[in-house]
């Protein structure tokens, strides 16, 4: 399981929809996190378990002595999820990406709404894009800070 963990201000996604109806805002958050998920073939419950603790736990908001302490619930923060099944595209041959590591939906699409459940359950206000669907993603990175985690179904706890 991949996932690209942006710290924001204010993020918000867009779903595109199909014959050129207006697009929506499908979910929409102040300060917290974007967490753009991917999810591969050997992906388990145990990773995507991993992943929300890793995710909820991570101090990444500055405390009164601007020191990088405070964790999501800390600051009352939210996420916003959106699957991206384009962190596991590889790229290093030719110039079109492969896209085998991805999980099919019927694979990814459990674990993703596990995901954004195990999210909920720590108390965590999550908005989510649409699996599968085109979307826009507009966001405004606080500090910037950007961190990529990774949680292979091999690794050790």
């Amino acid at each position: 399981m991949r996932v690209l963990l942006q710290r924001v201000s204010r993020a918000e996604v867009r779903i595109r929809p199909e014959h050129n109806a207006a697009p929506y805002v499908s979910g929409r958050i102040g300060r917290g996190f974007v967490l753009l998920v991917g999810i591969t073939h050997t992906d388990t419950e145990a990773e995507v378990r991993w992943m929300a603790e890793k995710v909820a736990g991570l101090r990444l908001f500055a405390d009164a002595d601007d020191k990088l302490n405070l964790a999501l619930a800390d600051v009352q923060g939210a996420a916003l999820v959106v699957s991206q099944f384009t962190l596991y595209g590889d790229s290093r041959k030719g110039r079109r990406p492969s896209f085998v590591d991805a999980s099919r939906p019927e694979h990814a699409i459990p674990l993703y709404e596990r995901f954004i459940a195990l999210l909920r359950e720590q108390s965590i206000p999550v908005a989510t894009g649409e699996f599968g669907a085109m979307m826009d993603v507009e966001l405004v990175n606080d500090g910037p800070v950007t961190l990529w985690l990774e949680r292979e179904a091999t690794s050790a706890p």
